[in-house]
């Protein structure tokens, strides 16, 4: 697959997400590594590999979808939209953009309030080394939503392709929104009453220099990105177009050869067997 490379405020934003999570299947074999020597052969197992394994999958399982999207390889059914013309096709891009936006509006809408009293209390998991998976697992699960809605949009506008004004009016509101969403959630980490807010100031730091990246990010995207006009990707999966077979071939049903003189009997012009 080549990879799509990121244009735009949000691509880059997403890009870079993904690129980071790519490390984290590694980190977990690594210490998944660390615990079976721990355990089996020193005889003194850890308390924190498990949860920290969980922790950084939860992580890698709602980031994949941000990578997914953007290089457009999540999961479709090309049934009716590989014979369908290119105005429809349009209309059933438009519809599926559509459920996705209605998706995370229903999410956001359902989730906030549980999402961000968890963050509040910084709710721990419960165990032995007692992690905080929900209160930072079940926030990202939102702001992912609201990027993975955003991306499909801006694949939407970049693949078909749209007008350039449109694309850079869509580049210039989804990066005021990403940078306002920032520089709103800035002062709410340090709260006028500490007794608001239970999250430690190692985690607030972090999750500052997080947002201040994000903003960095989508800066970047409009000055970098802001006059390229992206090459459109339009799906069609049609094995012809991709491979030049004939369809003979492609089927499994080639044409009959005539073993006494190696002849192909088609209508083209016969060829002796090598």
């Amino acid at each position: 697959m080549i990879e799509h490379k990121p244009t735009g405020p949000v691509d880059r934003l997403a890009y870079t997400l993904s690129r980071a999570a790519m490390w984290g299947p590694a980190f977990i074999v690594v210490i998944i590594f660390y615990e079976v020597v721990m355990r089996y052969i020193f005889f003194q197992p850890t308390l924190w590999v498990n949860e920290l394994s969980l922790w950084a999958g939860g992580f890698i399982f709602v980031t994949s979808g941000l990578y997914a999207m953007q290089q457009r390889s999540h999961i479709r059914i090309f049934v009716l939209y590989d014979m369908a013309p290119a105005w429809a096709r349009r209309l059933f891009d438009i519809l599926s953009v559509l459920c996705v936006a209605i998706f995370a509006f229903a999410v956001i809408w359902g989730g906030f309030g549980e999402a961000a009293a968890k963050f509040m209390r910084w709710e721990a998991f419960g165990t032995a080394w007692d992690p905080p998976i929900p209160a930072t697992n079940k926030p990202l699960v939102l702001l992912t939503v609201f990027v993975l809605t955003l991306q499909a949009l801006s694949n939407l506008i970049r693949d078909w392709p749209a007008r350039a004004w449109v694309r850079q009016l869509f580049d210039i509101l989804a990066a005021i929104l990403v940078v306002g969403l920032c520089l709103w959630a800035l002062p709410v980490l340090w709260p006028s009453a500490e007794s608001e807010m239970a999250v430690p100031t190692f985690w607030r730091i972090l999750i500052a220099l997080l947002l201040l990246v994000s903003i960095a990010l989508s800066v970047l995207g409009i000055v970098r990105d802001f006059k390229v006009t992206p090459a459109p990707h339009i799906e069609t999966h049609d094995p012809l177009e991709e491979h030049d077979l004939p369809d003979e071939v492609l089927t499994g049903r080639p044409p009959p050869v005539d073993v006494a003189s190696g002849r192909i009997d088609d209508d083209d012009e016969p060829r002796q067997r090598p």
